[in-house]
């Protein structure tokens, strides 16, 4: 049975990665995610890192703490659902991925839309390892 945790350990947290994905990573857009990744050869001390991923809902478009922390809740769910594909990929080109989602619409959409969202993002990305 698959595991559909999402441990801190796969929680992008470290000022320097993010610096380093916002500045160096590919993005790409699948409304309403406007979404940045980088993946790199896996070193040794490198080797039980996999994927790590962040999510984020910019005070710009949502005031309200309430519908940011509703959205990235929904954003996280949706990811923890679907990411077994990427894991996969990941695991058999032996790299490791840094990815970050930004909720980039104005509007509170359904889990519906946002599952399919992350679904053709994580396609994406796969091809592009």
């Amino acid at each position: 049975m698959a595991d559909y945790t999402l441990p801190r350990s796969e929680r992008l947290r470290s000022l320097k990665a993010i610096r380093r994905l916002f500045g160096e990573g590919h993005s790409g857009f699948v409304y309403p995610f406007r979404y940045v990744w980088i993946a790199d050869r896996r070193a040794g001390e490198a080797e039980g890192r996999g994927i790590e991923a962040m999510f984020s809902v910019p005070k710009k478009f949502h005031k309200r703490a309430n519908k940011r922390n509703l959205l990235k809740r929904r954003t996280r769910e949706a990811y923890r659902l679907n990411r077994e594909a990427l894991s996969q990929a990941v695991a058999e080109k032996d790299v490791t991925l840094d990815i970050a989602f930004v909720y980039s619409t104005k509007e509170c959409h359904s889990h519906k839309t946002i599952t399919n969202a992350l679904q053709r993002i994580l396609e994406q990305v796969c091809e592009h390892l």
